[in-house]
């Protein structure tokens, strides 16, 4: 079928996907001060849009809107022409508290009152 359509039509046809990809998915990777939507994920990775992403690898941070979910080590995998598909070497669970060091009691006090 695309055989049949003109470069522009199909150009566009893929902008307009990768706009709706985009405008669906509340992922974000962040680099520094850089944000990537990610367009698609699965188990082991995620792909992002092409154009500025080629330079990425390393440490990233994977958001929800705003709630961190992981900290991942990542590198690039494969091109496939308008997304860069990226594979976890790495990645660690984000979590709103410290680890513990010991096993915690089922009675321990939650917090202490002041006097």
């Amino acid at each position: 079928m695309t055989d049949f359509l003109p470069k522009e039509v199909l150009e566009g046809l893929e902008l307009a996907r990768k706009r709706d990809l985009k405008r669906r998915s509340r992922l974000r990777v962040k680099v520094g001060d850089a944000t990537y939507p990610i367009l698609r994920t699965w188990d082991t990775g995620f792909a992002l849009d092409r154009d500025n992403t080629e330079h990425l690898r390393g440490l990233v941070d994977v958001f929800d809107g705003t709630r961190h979910l992981y900290q991942a080590l990542i590198v690039a995998t494969k091109d496939d022409g308008h997304e860069m598909s990226f594979e976890f070497k790495r990645s660690t669970v984000a979590s709103d508290k410290p680890p513990l060091d010991y096993d915690r009691p089922d009675d321990a006090p939650i917090a202490l009152l002041p006097r």
